[in-house]
């Protein structure tokens, strides 16, 4: 009798520590965590007893620009402040103590590590919304690779944060089979903002129907192919027109936007935007070029591997003016044409 009244006693004083409202450590970055945190705040105005206070964590300016001489704000920075809400910069949590005591960290787009010293002063642990499905599209750069890899479908997970890893926490909620639909022609910045709002419903969805509370009940339905999803280098953005197809060309368009190839001579030309031609319409080319002027249309255009053409809109040749690369490439290839 004395141990079921003790057990009960336990669980009524568990229930009342997951019914107090929450304190909240958001630690975020992007626009992709705005929505997160605008989707936060807006509940706490509406959802009664959820939400007792937000904080915002955020790394540093960054220095920009030619000679690094200018410092870049994280976008979230300006949104905390607009609305009013406390701010804590830090660039690493090593000797960070939390001014206060947080009932849960969430992450979104952050990019560092919450250490379990920070996790473990949290009664709930943390919380990540990441725009894949996992385990699929690990990494800093799901969106991005997503459309790299001319995925038909992709979705959102809001998982626990792992103490040591990225993006191996428990899935509490993930976007139903079989996932969000990715537009033929897409970009990831407009995939992005979907998925965006996305994440930050399903945030909300978790908070309100109290699945961070223990027991965890795993929410991963995907079983599908899985890739990694590593941060976009310079490599990513390189097109070869020699053996990549025009919708590989495409897709790292409408995933990267400017992308670079080789010219000729060796330089690299950064590409700003492509329109693919119907080759139907073409009256003139240059045998089996990759790249060449068109007189009578007085473009720029290339031939992907799969032989479709291109036309290059806008381009920066190294040492040139942004945009206009075009007029530099119409005369290497006309000298290259006499040799």
């Amino acid at each position: 009798m004395q141990c079921n009244l003790a057990q009960r006693s336990l669980h009524q004083f568990v229930t009342s520590l997951a019914d107090d409202p929450l304190r909240i450590l958001f630690c975020g970055s992007d626009r992709f965590s705005i929505a997160s945190l605008d989707a936060l705040v807006h509940a706490k105005h509406t959802v009664p007893g959820l939400i007792d206070e937000i904080h915002v964590a955020h790394r540093p300016a960054k220095p920009t620009g030619r000679g690094l001489k200018t410092l870049k704000e994280v976008p979230i920075r300006a949104a905390a402040s607009a609305l009013s809400l406390p701010t804590h910069t830090l660039d690493t949590f090593t000797g960070w103590t939390p001014p206060t005591s947080y009932s849960l960290i969430i992450a979104v787009s952050f990019g560092l590590l919450v250490p379990p010293r920070i996790l473990n002063l949290a009664r709930h642990g943390g919380l990540n919304v990441h725009p894949s499905l996992l385990p699929d599209l690990r990494g800093s750069a799901p969106i991005e690779h997503a459309v790299l890899q001319q995925r038909s479908f992709t979705g959102v997970s809001v998982q626990t944060l792992h103490p040591r890893r990225f993006d191996e926490g428990v899935v509490l909620a993930q976007t139903r089979a079989p996932g969000l639909a990715i537009g033929e022609d897409e970009t990831a910045d407009a995939l992005k903002e979907r998925l965006a709002q996305m994440g930050a419903q399903m945030l909300v969805d978790v908070l309100v129907e109290r699945r961070y509370v223990e027991p965890l009940q795993s929410a991963e339905w995907y079983t599908g192919a899985t890739a990694y999803a590593p941060k976009i280098t310079k490599q990513d953005r390189f097109v070869n027109f020699e053996i990549m197809d025009m919708a590989r060309v495409l897709a790292v368009q409408r995933a990267l936007g400017d992308m670079w190839c080789l010219l000729p001579n060796g330089e690299r030309l950064v590409v700003h935007a492509i329109v693919p031609l119907n080759t139907a319409t073409l009256t003139t080319g240059v045998g089996q070029a990759v790249m060449w002027y068109d007189e009578a249309r007085k473009e720029l255009l290339f031939r992907a591997a799969c032989g479709r053409v291109a036309t290059i809109k806008s381009s920066t040749y190294p040492g040139g003016k942004a945009g206009k690369g075009n007029a530099k490439v119409e005369k290497i290839l006309k000298e290259q044409s006499k040799t």
